[in-house]
Order: structure tokens, then C-alpha cells, then sequence
């Protein structure tokens, strides 16, 4: 088991829930897997998905690049599904059609 692609993602910071959806490399290319997934579980195997320690006002010239609200990178996410869903493979979620 192991994550092929991250389709998309979403941190709600008010409800610290993470809601996913990605296929596995044994899906099928029709197929995606979604979930929602507390926050804090994400903490508690070392995984900070939240990112709140950037200042906007530290800017020298004050412009905003897209990347300032990057709140996790895939790669991060990548590495935390899957060492989550192998150590709780009960909660992998089952396949829907895409």
C-alpha cells in the first residue's frame, strides 16, 4: 500500500481536520480514496500540517507570494498517509469511482 497522488487537500484550522483525497498505485486510474483525518493524529506521529509561524509584515518589500500560504507540501502529506494507513490500515478508506 502506498500513495500514488495526492488529488487535493484541505486543512479546516477551525475544526483541525485534514479532508483528502488520493489513489493508491493498486487503484485502478477511475478510482480515488477520501478521507478526513484529525489534526492532531497528524501531531502525534511528528507531522505539523498547519503551518502558523510566518510573518507577512517581514516581507522587506511586502508582496505575497503564493507560496506564503502553502500550508503543508505533498511530499510531507505523502510521507505522513502512508506511514498512517500502515499503521492503522483499518481506516484506509475503500475506493469510489473518480
Amino acid at each position: 500500500m502506498e500513495i500514488k497522488e495526492i488529488i487535493s487537500y484541505y486543512i479546516h484550522e477551525a475544526t483541525r481536520t485534514l479532508e483528502v483525497s488520493f489513489t493508491l498505485i493498486m487503484d485502478d486510474e477511475d478510482e480515488v480514496r477520501n478521507d478526513i483525518i484529525s489534526i492532531t493524529e497528524a501531531e502525534d506521529y511528528g507531522y505539523k500540517l498547519i503551518q502558523d509561524d510566518f510573518n507577512l509584515f517581514e516581507e522587506e518589500d511586502f508582496e505575497i507570494e503564493e507560496d506564503d500560504f502553502e500550508t503543508v507540501d505533498e511530499e510531507t502529506l505523502i510521507s505522513y498517509l502512508n506511514e498512517y494507513y500502515v499503521v492503522n490500515p483499518d481506516r484506509l478508506p475503500k475506493p469510489e469511482l473518480f
